[in-house]
């Protein structure tokens, strides 16, 4: 098949690494991006209730070495079953007229796009965590078929990648419409270098009858059952949840999820605490003033329990050196990863 990627540049990869398996993970990478500066930011923690950015919470790789729109949102980490670590991000500037990127607003017509459309995505690779492929796919430029002209695609956002079992092969998760329709989710296969797809994209979800929209899928298994965490904004931006036996559906939509926020927010992100039964969701609320992310915890998918958010009184979820993070996810590193992070980046 033809190529449909752009390779922007090229960090080399180091010697591969020796994956370790499951029983050596013994903390967490928590990627995510900031406003001011719409670069990749790290932190991390030994206990999943500590937090700490690594290089002083500047930013680990600067968006305009690796983004056409010099800038990206929605960082999504995976440790893939090969043990290499796979980021996938929007690329976008939300901020690009403010910084002097561009004259206008967005980098196409507001009006018939709508806000903050854009066009690709950015692929992130590496065995080690300190040196990175990276490559921009540009989803303009994909043949159109039925379903989707993607010549007029009105936004490619929030990628997420998880693992087919039973395909064999990384599936990336995104949102996107057609100029200013409904927002749904796609998904579309990765080569295992993760710097092209395969295949065309297809639809995952959508709302019945696309009656609103669907933003910021994230998709856990948890035993033979796969949970959907979305974003509605008809539904107040709150997170939603779905479930299917099948990674591709389909999902059946329910209201178990409930938090309690009363202000709006979205990136629902879900982990597991190691070593126990316990799983996290995360979100960003992005209407809090200064914006930070709140906590749920549930251990069946049906109950969930606030936590509280970060430094909030009470609230057992902690940072040491970082504010106002967006749309972060978590993954699972082992002790000597941990290590060499904090040696090449450190803390200050």
């Amino acid at each position: 098949m033809n190529r449909l990627t752009t390779i922007i540049t090229a960090i080399m990869l180091a010697a591969p690494a020796t994956f370790a398996s499951d029983n050596d993970l013994s903390a967490y990478l928590m990627v995510y991006h900031k406003d001011q500066d719409h670069g990749l930011h790290f932190a991390v923690s030994e206990d999943g209730y500590t937090w700490t950015a690594l290089n002083g919470d500047r930013q680990i790789i600067a968006a305009d070495t690796i983004a056409e729109q010099k800038g990206i949102r929605d960082p999504h980490i995976f440790r893939g079953p090969d043990g290499a670590y796979y980021i996938a991000m929007t690329d976008l500037h939300v901020f690009g007229q403010r910084d002097g990127i561009r004259d206008t607003q967005w980098e196409r017509d507001g009006a018939k796009y709508g806000w903050g459309n854009n066009r690709g995505l950015v692929f992130m690779k590496s065995t080690d965590l300190i040196n990175w492929t990276h490559t921009g796919i540009d989803f303009s430029k994909l043949p159109p078929q039925e379903g989707m002209d993607w010549s007029e695609v009105g936004c490619v956002w929030a990628p997420e990648t998880v693992y087919d079992e039973e395909e064999g092969k990384l599936m990336v998760h995104f949102t996107t419409r057609q100029g200013k329709d409904k927002n749904i989710i796609y998904y579309v296969y990765v080569n295992d270098d993760f710097n092209a797809i395969e295949g065309k994209p297809q639809l995952l979800v959508e709302a019945p009858g696309r009656a609103f929209n669907i933003i910021d899928s994230n998709i856990t298994k948890v035993g033979d059952t796969y949970h959907l965490f979305y974003c509605s904004h008809e539904h107040g931006a709150t997170p939603k949840h779905a479930a299917a036996s099948s990674l591709k559906g389909p999902y059946k939509f329910d209201d178990y999820y409930v938090d309690n926020e009363k202000q709006g927010h979205e990136a629902p992100s879900c982990w597991r605490r190691l070593g126990t039964d316990t799983w996290v969701v995360m979100f960003d609320n992005f209407r809090r003033k200064p914006m930070n992310f709140g906590f749920v915890e549930t251990k069946d998918f049906f109950t969930y329990h606030p936590i509280g958010y970060f430094d909030d009184p009470g609230s057992k979820m902690k940072r040491t050196n970082f504010e106002e993070q967006k749309h972060g996810s978590v993954t699972y590193i082992t002790k000597k990863e941990l290590n060499r992070l904090l040696k090449k980046w450190g803390t200050e």
